[in-house]
């Protein structure tokens, strides 16, 4: 069989999911809102340095294409071993008095003091009297496009043009040297996804970063990560377009997400129908000319950078973030995503998951949620400060405090105390080996990264935590902050904490290198 080299057309990916918009969009005062794993089977042709002999779906091997690709470099870092250590795994387990190794920016063991092997010339740091976790994991940031300073020019979170803006890409709107991104290093964030508006109800793809210092957003993406779909229901696109057309009332507002996956769903066969055809097509070239081959082969749809991201969200590629906070709406999404043959990764803000804890349970969806944040609509009235302890309460639950918010961000250990001490008031008595993981290992699920952070595991990211004491007391500090095995945050020395430009020649008399909490 000839080998035919591909032109790279690409049916591309998309996600995303935000904060609260008014008319203008703008960000609300309160802020607001909206992921299992699936693997990644896109629809986009295969690039040029493939050919038929690669099998793939149909015969075809048809990768995820990202026109931007990250180029994402770990820092420099020498082998560390951590030692004398309370240890939370995010798997559910502490290790008392444990040690854990990292060498080429990889966790290399884990286990207790003196159990692990440690190579010559190794940097060891006692961290005795102290915890370490995995690195803080926020799955619903604005960072970068809501940055910091804040002004007008550059509020660029909400592209409120259309109810329907799913070919706007978060990435394009991320400003690197945004300070919020070092505040959030303080407090020991070493990932997040960042996420379009909610004024939509599409409202364009996600990214997952890497908090590192990068002069471009490329440099911060989070290699091999799957984008997301941000997406919102209730209050917030009736109210934003309910005088510009619609929708203007929750019926509508459906109406809006069935009308647009009928669309993509016929825009994926139209593309699934010419790979078919061109697949059949290159296998007879061998009994062609030349000249026959072009005459003969099958036209190309059009693309639609809309309707790419939503057939990618129909092909499994994509990842669905729902900004919702009834109970009955959800319930409602799921029937479209049943309707549809899509899967929604987490509900955000959710702040009614509590009603349907053993539903979301069920259907293995996550619930991203405050941990106290209530009151500011009439949507988000209904709330109670025990809807994460409930949530997790169900068997094969996933429960995940995000912050949406960046002061917020900052402070995600102390929201999952918050979250911990509501359930145990209600005999909900949550050990914190277990709620770490509302801030690690479940964001990491949602966002499609667990296989590469989240927990503390050998073969892992080196994504690390030092915490000065129990992480989920008011008094918590992050001491040190690993992000593959480099050290990207030490409180005690301000040269190992970084500074955008922003804020380079401010004075700084709390010792954080600018990055304080």
């Amino acid at each position: 069989m000839r080998k035919l080299r591909w032109t790279a057309l690409a049916v591309l990916l998309v996600s995303a999911c935000a904060q609260e918009a008014d008319d203008e969009g703008t960000t609300e005062a309160a802020a607001d809102a909206t992921g299992a794993e699936a693997a990644p089977q896109s629809t986009a042709a295969p690039d040029a340095a493939q050919d038929f002999d690669d099998k793939g779906e149909n015969g075809v091997v048809r990768p995820p294409l990202d026109p931007y690709p990250s180029t994402y470099e770990a820092y420099a870092s020498g082998a560390t071993l951590i030692t004398g250590a309370t240890i939370l795994t995010g798997l559910g387990e502490r290790i008392d008095n444990g040690s854990i190794l990292l060498e080429g920016g990889k966790i290399t063991a884990i286990g207790a003091a003196g159990a692990v092997d440690v190579p010559a010339g190794t940097n060891t740091v006692d961290a005795a009297n102290k915890w370490v976790t995995p690195g803080v994991i926020d799955i619903h940031s604005h960072l970068g496009d809501y940055p910091s300073p804040s002004t007008k020019s550059t509020s660029d979170g909400n592209e409120v043009t259309s109810p329907n803006t799913a070919h706007v890409w978060a990435e394009h709107s991320v400003w690197p040297q945004d300070a919020g991104f070092t505040r959030a290093l303080a407090g020991g964030v070493t990932s997040l996804q960042v996420l379009p508006g909610s004024a939509n109800l599409f409202g364009g793809r996600s990214v997952i970063l890497k908090n590192v210092p990068s002069r471009t957003v490329q440099g911060m993406k989070f290699p091999g990560a799957p984008y997301g779909l941000k997406m919102a229901c209730g209050e917030n696109p009736k109210r934003v377009y309910g005088d510009k057309g619609g929708p203007g009332t929750r019926m509508g507002n459906v109406a809006g997400y069935r009308a647009a996956w009928i669309e993509a769903a016929d825009y994926k066969k139209q593309w699934d129908d010419y790979w078919k055809s061109y697949k059949e097509w290159a296998e007879k070239g061998d009994d062609k000319d030349a000249d026959a081959e072009e005459e003969d082969a099958p036209e190309a749809p059009s693309r639609d950078l809309k309707l790419e991201t939503l057939a990618g969200v129909l092909g499994g590629d994509i990842r669905v973030n729902m900004h919702c906070y009834r109970a009955d709406e959800m319930v409602q999404v799921l029937d479209i995503a049943r309707e549809f043959g899509y899967k929604v990764s987490a509900f955000h803000h959710a702040i009614e998951a509590y009603k349907i804890a053993d539903y979301l349970a069920e259907n293995g969806v996550c619930a991203a949620m405050w941990a106290d944040w209530w009151g500011f609509k009439l949507e988000a009235y209904d709330a109670v400060t025990e809807n994460a302890a409930l949530v997790d309460a169900q068997a094969n639950s996933c429960a995940i405090i995000h912050s949406d918010s960046a002061t917020g961000v900052q402070r995600l250990n102390q929201e999952a105390a918050k979250a911990m001490a509501a359930g145990w008031r209600i005999g909900l008595e949550i050990a914190p080996e277990d709620a770490i993981a509302w801030i690690t290992a479940n964001p990491a699920k949602s966002m499609g990264i667990l296989n590469q952070t989240g927990t503390l595991e050998t073969g892992k990211m080196a994504d690390i935590v030092i915490w000065n004491g129990n992480p989920f007391s008011v008094y918590a500090k992050a001491e040190q902050v690993f992000i593959d095995g480099a050290l990207m945050y030490d409180r005690s020395d301000p040269k190992r904490s970084p500074r955008m430009d922003f804020e380079i020649g401010q004075q700084d008399n709390d010792h954080t290198g600018g990055a304080g909490q």
